[in-house]
Parts: C-alpha cells; sequence; structure tokens
C-alpha cells in the first residue's frame, strides 16, 4: 500500500507559515524565507517550468521526494480561492496554468465543484466527505508510488492526529519568523512517536526525516 508521506519546510521556532496572510501573500509575512533554500535548486525549478539552478545534495533530495510521490493532498486554503461556497465563477487557485504537481492532487474542502484540468498532468479534485475518502481516492491514483500531503498544516495535524501519517519531512530553514501558522499544534491528547531516520544538512538548511511509530 502507499505510504501516506508529509514534506514541508519550517522555520527553526515551529512555523510553516507567517502570520497575515492573504491573497498577496499566500505564505503570510516572511513565509517565503521558509522556502528560499529550494528556488535556486534545478529540481524545484524544472516541475515549475523553469531552466537552469544548481544540482547538490539539496536538490537531490527535493528530487527523491517528487519522484517518489504519485499523488498529492492538500487543504481548501493551499489550493486556494478562501473560504466558503464556491462563486460563480470559481477562483482556480494559486497555481497558475501549469501547476508543479504534474499528478492527481485531492483538495480538502466542505464545497463540491467539479474536477480541475490543468496544464502538464496535474488535476485537482475536490473531496468533501472527509480526510479517510481523500487519502483512499489519492492512494488508488498513486498507484505504486507515495502519497504526499503538500499542506497546509491544518490538514497535516488531521493525517498525524488520526493517525493515518506514515513519515515526515520536515525542512528546517535557518529562519525565526516569531508569529504565523504553526506546524505542531492541535494534535490532541495521545501522545505521538516519532524515530528520526534520516539527517542531512546544508548550508542553506536541514533536512529531518522520521518515521510515524504505530
Amino acid at each position: 500500500m502507499p505510504r501516506l508521506m508529509l514534506d514541508i519546510s519550517m522555520s527553526l521556532d515551529g512555523f510553516v507559515a507567517g502570520p497575515n496572510a492573504s491573497l498577496e501573500q499566500p505564505l503570510g509575512a516572511g513565509g517565503d524565507r521558509l522556502h528560499e533554500w529550494a528556488f535556486p535548486l534545478a529540481a524545484w525549478r524544472e516541475p515549475h517550468g523553469l531552466s537552469g539552478g544548481s544540482t547538490n545534495r539539496d536538490s537531490e533530495v527535493v528530487e527523491e521526494a517528487i519522484q517518489s510521490t504519485g499523488a498529492y493532498l492538500m487543504g481548501r486554503r493551499m489550493f486556494g480561492g478562501g473560504e466558503g461556497p464556491w462563486r460563480d465563477e470559481p477562483w482556480e487557485g494559486w497555481w497558475g496554468e501549469g501547476p508543479p504537481f504534474h499528478v492527481p492532487v485531492f483538495v480538502l474542502t466542505h464545497h463540491a465543484r467539479e474536477p480541475l484540468v490543468k496544464q502538464g498532468g496535474t488535476t485537482f479534485t475536490f473531496v468533501t466527505d472527509g480526510i479517510e475518502s481523500a487519502l483512499e481516492e489519492a492512494r488508488a491514483a498513486a498507484e505504486d508510488k507515495d502519497v504526499a500531503v503538500a499542506g497546509g498544516a491544518n490538514v497535516a495535524q488531521q493525517y498525524l492526529r488520526a493517525g493515518l501519517l506514515d513519515e515526515l519531512q520536515v525542512h528546517v530553514a535557518p529562519a525565526l519568523l516569531g508569529d504565523g501558522v504553526r506546524l505542531f499544534d492541535d494534535l490532541g491528547d495521545e501522545p505521538i512517536a516519532l524515530e528520526c531516520t534520516r539527517v542531512i544538512e546544508s548550508p542553506a538548511v536541514t533536512h529531518l526525516k522520521y518515521r510515524v511509530v504505530k
């Protein structure tokens, strides 16, 4: 069965987005700093339709995650479009005509809409009947590859709290945001045990991989 993974960048003080997120700043104030380590990498630039970029250990980590993923899960806010019912002509998200995913993406929402087909192999499917149903659909679409939780924090917390997450890879950026959205809030009363399986350091970021002990 495909594993359920979380792959996410986090500040040293535990935030995965800054405060005051808006349409102009979807990652909140200072949130872009969490991803500065990835922007120059060839493995990040290629799926975004950009040429060039550096090839190093950080790039290999990104490429490894991309190659192992057959489908993504994300929340409504990460897809874009705010909260509440979709409008008559709903916004098509942050990602433009050629999103960087290139595999099926399943969006958790309370409001149904038809699948949204984009260029390059990305189709957004909107799931309204909960995290387990979304995971079942994503696993079927991923076939023999992993399913990755792309974000945001609330969706990651739901899967971790439900005991459905198998592995976490957290890219700790050398940044202190001071405020924003924390990754490990609201995890319930039951303790969650993690086993560190890999640490990779570079001047730009530290990659931490953990197995969730079931």
